[in-house]
């Protein structure tokens, strides 16, 4: 029997791994539509799995979560790319197109039976929705954002702070740090930003 469970166990790592594999390579392609955005997701994923580890969700939750975060952009697939790659300021317009993004992802994934099962849809779809009920698409307001979506909507706004982006410099870590704090109750859910607060502080 144990024989069995660590073959069993070993084919489940192999599976895992080649999964994990497949999705960082579709993402990486997206990303390198645009060099100042390369690796966004990669380090999203990142950041929300440290956040999920530290609320001391299960090893699926965490899987899934670190999943949802390299394709919670995958909708950008359906943007045109002279509005990812703009310097200077979108048009009304412009950011509609973008606010389309996450319903393009959730359209483009929805036929995968695992991923509404485990949580993933609710990260691409929700990722961009606000504490406060001002984002975007559904507005949904504090718990009604599944928890999922909450995390990524931390991380993703640590990362596109901290990053280069073709309109501004990237902000040092703390004043992103600041801006997060801010925003909690606004952006941001209160528990979860200062759960993220705190990983930050305690990282070098």
């Amino acid at each position: 029997m144990t024989l069995i469970a660590a073959r069993m166990e070993n084919n489940y790592q192999k599976k895992r791994k080649v999964t994990f594999d497949l999705i960082s390579a579709l993402t990486k392609s997206l990303d390198s539509r645009d060099t100042y955005t390369a690796r966004h997701s990669e380090k999203v994923a990142s950041y929300a799995l440290k956040i999920a580890n530290e609320m001391k969700l299960s090893s699926e939750q965490c899987d899934a979560i670190y999943v949802g975060g390299l394709l919670h952009d995958i909708g950008k697939i359906g943007v045109p790319e002279y509005i990812l790659s703009k310097t200077g300021r979108l048009s009304d317009e412009e950011f509609k197109v973008i606010q389309k993004h996450p319903v393009i992802g959730y359209e483009t994934i929805k036929h995968i039976t695992e991923f509404n099962k485990n949580g993933i849809l609710d990260i691409v779809l929700y990722h961009h929705e606000k504490y406060d009920g001002t984002g975007y698409p559904q507005g949904l307001k504090g718990e009604e954002i599944p928890l999922y979506a909450r995390i990524m909507a931390v991380a993703d706004s640590y990362d596109a702070m901290t990053s280069t982006r073709v309109y501004r410099e990237p902000l040092n870590k703390e004043l992103a740090i600041s801006e997060i704090s801010k925003n909690k109750g606004l952006q941001f859910d209160p528990h979860i930003a200062d759960l993220f607060i705190g990983i930050l502080n305690r990282e070098k």
